[in-house]
């Protein structure tokens, strides 16, 4: 809580020693970076709604249920799959893998999960288009799949 008054603080600080110094550039600046935002937000608040209902529709116990230790790879392909789809914040996932792993999931399986929630992102593809590139946004999406399942093979290799 402090930290982000302290830095509201200082943007307000620094906006207004902006301001005094050339009123036309910082207002200019701000018209644009409110344009910018205004574009972004639809999209923004898509994921945030999808966010919300995967959060409530994806509960520990029924991720869990498919991706139990005695699954193997069918349970990471879910795990991957699942993770690919739901965007959920890195606070919400770590304590969601603790979870998981205290109700029975497996290591390798709750590890593909944990990646690819925190590094894909197919809620989030149109805005990554948008932004940098249809080419650029498979290619890295793509490249985070592969990884999570390379992270997770390491994972069952060394705790089985």
């Amino acid at each position: 809580m402090i930290n982000g008054v302290i830095l509201y603080a200082i943007a307000v600080i620094l906006t207004s020693v902006s301001f005094m110094k050339n009123r036309n550039k910082t207002k200019s600046a701000l018209l644009k970076s409110w344009r910018m935002f205004r574009n972004i937000l639809p999209d923004m608040l898509s994921i945030m709604l999808f966010v919300g209902l995967s959060l409530s529709i994806l509960t520990p116990s029924l991720i869990s249920s498919v991706t139990g230790e005695q699954s193997g790879f069918i349970g990471i392909a879910y795990s991957t799959i699942i993770g690919s789809v739901a965007l959920i914040p890195s606070f919400v996932v770590f304590p969601l893998g603790a979870t998981l792993v205290q109700n029975g999931a497996g290591l390798p399986q709750v590890a593909a999960l944990m990646s690819t929630m925190m590094s894909v992102g197919m809620t989030s593809l149109p805005m990554e288009q948008k932004m940098f590139g249809r080419s650029f946004a498979y290619s890295r999406n793509a490249c985070s799949v592969i990884m999570s399942l390379i992270f997770s093979y390491i994972i069952w290799l060394v705790m089985t």
